[in-house]
């Protein structure tokens, strides 16, 4: 089976099988470190149940990277990335197994700038060779990095991706989550080896949407990722995250052309109630919200187009609303941060049609009616919804 792979139009991604997949991703950063294998098996299960079938991991984990795990077992004899501890990474060949079962895929971090007293400029392609030839055959894999968005590491990023081609020939992608926030990947975007763009904007909700945007438009096209954001019941941010907000910045990713990623506070912090967290309110949303996606015709071929709404379309600040469409205009879709009315542009669909409403809490759809292809049509948020998407699907019912 190939790995995971960007997809024809480059706007996505295909799974080992060869089919369009939907990424939905979440943050585990510490899966591989601070967890035993059970609850590793746990966390993967549960994630996979809510959807979620891409998990980001930090491979030695938050923080300078020489720290054991929870078997006292250490990445590196004397701290140094040419002296790997096979124990180690033998707990990282179970996870993975677990993870490959349960068709879930894993992005993992094998650089982050806290690492770099370590792992230098010259030992990083080594290191990454290394990896890369011990974990080539599992096709659930993607290789990530999380330096700093600053001139001064693309030397070691060139040298780290060098030794990930070489060790595997160049069989799984490659991306770079910058850290700390608000940074895209995309300031090398034409670096060859960068399969697609990750970004991270934390507490900045209103920058999801421009940074996805741009990022979109750059050439050559390369998919995008919303790769970290706020995290749900985080409170450090100027808000609470709440499962609304957890919503709104999933769908403001994905209607402006990217992938997403969620995270909440209590996995990422492995707080002693991170199992609780598994099954909270915004993990079980990003699955309702991955099959509305996937219940559109060809939802791949999504093309952002704000022009959508004729009325009511709000692009700034964080609360947003948000539109696109199919490229050959099967179907259109509004997302609505908050009670709204709008106003749709009927010639964005290829024919007449029916339209619905479905509410991002609980995957209920509400019919609003038939439209026509051409002329405006007017719509008001059902009662009672926090927030809400509309779809437009020509000949539906027809």
């Amino acid at each position: 089976m190939h790995p995971y792979r960007v997809g024809e139009n480059h706007r996505y991604f295909v799974d080992p099988a060869g089919k369009p997949v939907f990424w939905l991703g979440t943050t585990q950063w510490q899966l591989f470190r601070e967890y035993s294998l059970d609850e590793a098996r746990v966390i993967i299960e549960r994630s996979r149940a809510h959807g979620i079938n891409v998990i980001q991991v930090m491979l030695l984990g938050v923080g300078e990277g020489t720290d054991p795990n929870l078997h006292g077992q250490k990445p590196c004899h004397d701290d140094d990335p040419r002296k790997p501890n096979e124990a180690y990474f033998k707990n990282v060949d179970a996870v993975m197994e677990i993870a490959r079962a349960h068709g879930v895929a894993i992005s993992m971090t094998v650089y982050h700038q806290r690492y770099r007293q370590r792992i230098t400029l010259e030992k990083a392609r080594a290191w990454a060779m290394w990896l890369s030839k011990r974990y080539r055959a599992f096709p659930n894999l993607i290789w990530s990095t999380t330096p700093e968005a600053k001139p001064e590491f693309v030397p070691i990023l060139r040298e780290l991706a060098a030794g990930l081609r070489a060790g595997d020939g160049g069989g799984h992608m490659i991306t770079f989550k910058p850290d700390p926030s608000p940074f895209s990947s995309s300031f090398i975007h034409e670096e060859p080896w960068l399969d697609f763009n990750s970004m991270q904007t934390w507490a900045d909700v209103q920058l999801i949407y421009p940074f996805v945007t741009k990022d979109y438009h750059l050439k050559p096209t390369k998919p995008v990722v919303m790769a970290e954001g706020a995290y749900e019941a985080g409170s450090e941010y100027g808000f609470d995250v709440s499962p609304l907000w957890v919503r709104r910045q999933a769908y403001y990713s994905c209607l402006a052309g990217s992938s997403h990623t969620y995270g909440h506070n209590d996995s990422w912090r492995v707080l002693p109630t991170w199992r609780a967290a598994l099954d909270a309110p915004g993990a079980r949303q990003m699955g309702i919200m991955r099959k509305m996606f996937e219940a559109r015709d060809e939802w791949w071929e999504l093309t952002p187009d704000q022009d959508v709404l004729a009325a009511g379309g709000r692009v700034e600040g964080k609360i947003l609303n948000l539109s696109a469409r199919h490229k050959d205009g099967r179907w259109v879709m509004a997302y609505l941060a908050e009670p709204a009315t709008v106003s749709v542009r009927l010639d964005k669909l290829a024919g007449p049609g029916a339209a619905q409403w479905i509410d991002p809490r609980d995957g209920k759809a509400l019919d609003a009616g038939r439209v026509a292809d051409r002329g405006t049509a007017s719509f008001t948020t059902p009662a009672g919804w926090e927030d809400a998407v509309l779809v437009l699907t020509a000949g539906k019912g027809a």
